[in-house]
């Protein structure tokens, strides 16, 4: 059973920046596809950026040139390094995976989830 736990959330100026992890326990080989997603409060979870196997990402509009994805694959632990932050992207991020390609960029694809971390940008 692959379980996600995130971290590095908190609560930052616009402007700052905070990366995200999200290591991966239980898993004999690593999920084909990961994903980092938020839910602003009232708002439907949105994808932010999703990674596949082959390294290849997609990022949403509104954080292109300020996120950026990575992976340690001898960490098991996904990264999200997040700069330039705005109160728009307050949110409870979220990590998740799925096996198989492609890689979906839709949340109901995603069958594995970590619990989330909060992220808060104040003006």
């Amino acid at each position: 059973q692959v379980q996600l736990v995130e971290s590095g959330g908190g609560s930052v100026q616009t402007g700052g920046s905070l990366r995200l992890s999200c290591a991966t326990y239980g898993s004999t080989y690593s999920p084909d596809c990961m994903a980092w997603f938020r839910q602003a409060p009232g708002k439907e979870r949105e994808g932010v950026v999703i990674i596949g196997g082959d390294r290849t990402t997609s990022y949403a509009d509104s954080v292109k040139g300020r996120f950026t994805i990575s992976q340690d694959n001898a960490k098991n632990t996904l990264y999200l390094q997040m700069n330039s932050l705005k109160p728009e992207d307050t949110a409870m991020y979220y990590c998740a995976a799925h096996y198989g390609f492609p890689c979906s960029s839709r949340n109901k694809d995603f069958p594995i989830w970590g619990q989330g971390t909060q992220v808060t940008v104040s003006s």
